[in-house]
């Protein structure tokens, strides 16, 4: 596909590409960036976002060559040298290589609910990493959905869609405004609740996962890391689980937990 040459800073066409410095401003206007040439690739292959344009350097263009050609709907591409990208970024984007596309339309939790039978369900996790990581591992675990409290960061903020390494272009989330009721929602569509915790009372979750509950439908609950899940979601979960560990550490961060976690049950139901 033909390329534009920009050698302008301050050309229009890259106005968009600041608001990888502003998040807000991109959600609003309903777009998103992702960044790197593996997410990118992911990107282009979405059945179910569109891409409006790419900035590059040379060395990017040519490994995105045939993507280009694959890809469903042909975005414009932008090339620019590394000084070029940094003065429109704001700075140095040194994997030379993004993607605005437009948001897509966003998923309604009770219909998103009804069509899975594993999910997972984040409270108040604000790091947007820690997102990412999430989304991650919901990927390489078969999770069919992920579903999101009010405060837990984007993810679809370019910084969860790098970690995620573009899980979060891939498993559909929804956000559920109406917390803590949405989990009675969860609850009603017969997930059993399984709640992540290091209460030492807590069931070991190689414990449950030999239950017929772990293969049945399930949703597990995750919190932040600093204060962890709140009394109102506790209060929701059929099941506490922990991950038993030795030493004089109680807890992983929610990122391996969250991994070690969906391998097991993911192994369990088969």
């Amino acid at each position: 596909m033909p390329a534009i040459r920009i050698d302008d800073g301050q050309d229009a066409r890259l106005a968009p590409y600041a608001g990888v410095r502003d998040p807000a401003m991109l959600r609003d206007r309903g777009w998103l960036i992702a960044e790197g040439r593996f997410v990118v690739k992911r990107l282009l292959q979405s059945p179910r976002i569109r891409v409006r344009s790419l900035l590059v350097n040379d060395a990017a263009l040519n490994g995105l060559t045939s993507d280009l050609d694959r890809a469903a709907t042909q975005p414009d591409v932008y090339v620019a040298a590394p000084e070029i990208i940094t003065a429109v970024t704001g700075f140095n984007m040194h994997r030379g290589c993004l993607a605005l596309a437009e948001r897509p339309p966003a998923l309604a939790p009770p219909s998103l609910v009804a069509t899975s039978r594993f999910v997972v369900v984040l409270e108040r996790v604000v790091d947007p990493d820690n997102v990412g990581s999430v989304f991650r591992a919901a990927e390489a675990f078969g999770v069919d959905a992920v579903l999101l409290s009010p405060g837990c960061a984007d993810p679809f903020y370019r910084k969860a869609i790098r970690t995620s390494s573009g899980a979060a272009l891939v498993v559909p989330f929804a956000i559920d405004e109406a917390w803590p009721d949405a989990l009675d929602r969860v609850r009603a569509a017969g997930f059993v609740i399984a709640a992540l915790t290091p209460d030492r009372d807590a069931t070991a979750i190689g414990e449950f996962v030999t239950t017929e509950a772990a293969r049945g439908p399930v949703a597990v609950l995750l919190g932040s890391e600093g204060h962890g899940l709140t009394d109102a979601a506790m209060e929701r979960a059929h099941v506490r689980l922990r991950i038993p560990m030795s030493g004089a550490l109680d807890s992983l961060n929610i990122a391996s937990a969250a991994s070690i976690a969906l391998h097991r049950l993911h192994d369990a139901r088969g």
